[in-house]
């Protein structure tokens, strides 16, 4: 009986305490995740665009748009209060201005103007996601 009421207890215990984690998990805010994947899919299309050989101005210059608009909500919608992390988005947020004021028109002028932007996503992505 004493067995059966401890197990009873256990599992009481454990469901609480999912409940409450799961509860706490819920609170989080979901902008940092929307943020990324809107830059994700619009570093998606430009990097479909270089491989198929299709790169229409137009185009290239909306996505470019839309990630420089996107990466300025990096570091208010993180809200961390580290140098280091600011100045990944900072440096971003250069490469990016950078990028929409080249306004590339070729594949090639593309890939180049998004090689920066690509290693400044890459270098905060090993410091701060992978870890």
């Amino acid at each position: 009986m004493r067995v059966a009421l401890m197990i009873l207890l256990g599992l009481v215990i454990g469901i609480i305490g999912t409940v409450n984690v799961m509860n706490v998990l819920s609170q989080r805010s979901p902008m940092p995740k929307a943020v990324m994947h809107t830059m994700g899919y619009h570093m998606g299309e430009l990097a479909h665009a270089i491989k198929a050989n299709q790169c229409d101005a137009a185009k290239i210059q909306h996505h470019l748009a839309r990630l420089d608009s996107t990466a300025t909500d990096i570091t208010p919608v993180f809200g961390m209060d580290d140098k280091d992390f600011n100045d990944h988005a900072r440096q971003l947020e250069d490469h990016l201005q950078q990028a929409v004021q080249a306004a590339p028109t070729t594949c090639a002028a593309l890939a180049a103007v998004i090689k920066p932007v690509n290693e400044s996503c890459k270098s905060c992505h090993q410091k701060y996601r992978d870890n």
